[in-house]
């Protein structure tokens, strides 16, 4: 059983999250409400049947996406401009129904453009033991690749 705590912390995590997806549609005033027991209360509809996003894993890593979005992942075996198909799927939400993989959802990937390869920002490891004189500097940068989404299919 959970704590009230835990429940009202799974509440405002799950508004943060319907705020951040109406954060780039345009709409009018008092057309998304949330009464005092964390409801949402839509006047439109129509919202959430437009949208729709997936938890994709690539790299080890897991990437909210929905379609458009812009991601930077690890370096993929894929040529710049060529679309790239990720079968790694562990949650579908949108269009009325939500979809969660034990641990991937059957039948469901998400198609992706590759935008470029470029090299990550450097990380520096600094080692050094004190009055040994020892002290050495290693850097390092991880390849990365920048994909747009096209199309999450199910």
């Amino acid at each position: 059983m959970l704590g009230r705590r835990a429940l009202f912390a799974g509440t405002n995590l799950a508004l943060h999250l319907i705020r951040h997806q109406f954060a780039g549609m345009h709409k009018k005033k008092n057309q998304m409400k949330i009464d005092m027991a964390g409801s949402l209360l839509m006047s439109s509809p129509s919202l959430w049947e437009d949208f729709m996003y997936a938890v994709i894993e690539t790299g080890g890593k897991q990437y909210r996406v929905a379609p458009g979005d812009t991601v930077e992942v690890d370096r993929l075996n894929a040529d710049t401009g060529k679309a790239v198909t990720i079968e790694r799927v562990l949650f579908v939400g949108g269009e009325g129904t939500v979809q969660v993989g034990l641990p991937v959802v059957a039948k469901a990937t998400v198609v992706a453009d590759v935008v470029e390869h470029f090299r990550g920002d450097k990380k520096v490891a600094f080692k050094m033991k004190r009055r040994k004189g020892y002290h050495r500097t290693v850097g390092h940068r991880q390849e990365m690749t920048r994909i747009r989404i096209a199309a999450i299919n199910i």
